[in-house]
């Protein structure tokens, strides 16, 4: 497993073979939604099994994660129905909706991770961070230069043009030209593009103290359709030693952002 050496020895291993799961427990759990909603009175999850093709061991799995997450109930003797929070995300107020429940997510992120926690998209071609959840055990990075300006710096930018092809990653940073914002901050073009070339979606993206001295960050994309944007949290240096479990429960919990967004 590769390791990624922090200033003054401090060592984070990094490397995940599964981040793809997350994608696929959300294309089960659409499926899910689906044959329940088309069952008013409930259905049972052998039924379920049987009518959207998915093993009994995985449906378990994705069954629990609806249940906890709101958007499946349970009626004793009849089965699965539809839930609150789809409820509510197909209700009038959808757009005020989904924004509590992406709150809601982030906040229960933050609590299990120990950490600031992000969700931001690439929209109209800058990076936007979409919502946060911080508090006082779990500061937030300070945004000393607009993250629209630090892309090639900070892992949530890095993230989000590593999943743009060669020709969006170069149009980007004509625009944002690589600035020097600390002295790990790598601001040759060449070198930015090869490392976003080469970045793998099973590794993490990283910022040691790159935007920010003080702060590590690390972002996982969440990528669905057509929709650039990732998951990411921050912790200060002093506390980089927790980043690899960080992130590991970060990944692990990224299904219910993935599925909030692309209902």
């Amino acid at each position: 497993m590769p390791q990624t050496v922090l200033p003054r020895g401090v060592t984070v291993a990094l490397e995940y073979q599964h981040l793809g799961p997350g994608v696929q427990a959300v294309q089960y759990a659409l499926r899910v939604l689906e044959s329940v909603d088309a069952h008013r009175d409930g259905v049972t999850a052998e039924q379920l099994s049987r009518e959207i093709g998915v093993p009994p061991g995985q449906l378990k799995q994705v069954l629990a994660m609806l249940r906890r997450e709101r958007y499946l109930g349970f009626v004793p003797g009849g089965g699965y129905v539809v839930g609150e929070s789809l409820v509510l995300l197909g209700a009038a107020h959808r757009d005020a909706a989904l924004a509590e429940r992406l709150r809601e997510v982030l906040t229960e992120l933050r609590d299990e991770v120990g950490a600031a926690v992000y969700f931001s998209r690439y929209d109209d071609g800058e990076v936007r961070i979409v919502d946060f959840a911080d508090g006082p055990n779990a500061p937030k990075v300070n945004e000393w230069v607009d993250f629209r300006s630090a892309a090639h710096a900070s892992a949530v930018g890095k993230c989000l043009l590593s999943q743009l092809d060669h020709n969006g990653r170069r149009e980007h940073l004509s625009r944002h030209r690589p600035a020097r914002l600390t002295s790990r901050t790598e601001v040759d073009d060449r070198v930015l593009l090869t490392k976003l070339e080469r970045q793998p979606a099973t590794v993490p993206t990283l910022d040691l103290q790159e935007y920010a001295v003080g702060t590590v960050c690390a972002a996982i994309p969440v990528t669905i359709g057509k929709t650039v944007a990732c998951l990411a949290l921050s912790m200060p240096y002093a506390q980089a030693h927790r980043l690899r479990p960080a992130v590991d429960t970060l990944h692990e919990r990224a299904a219910p952002v993935l599925l909030t967004m692309s209902i």
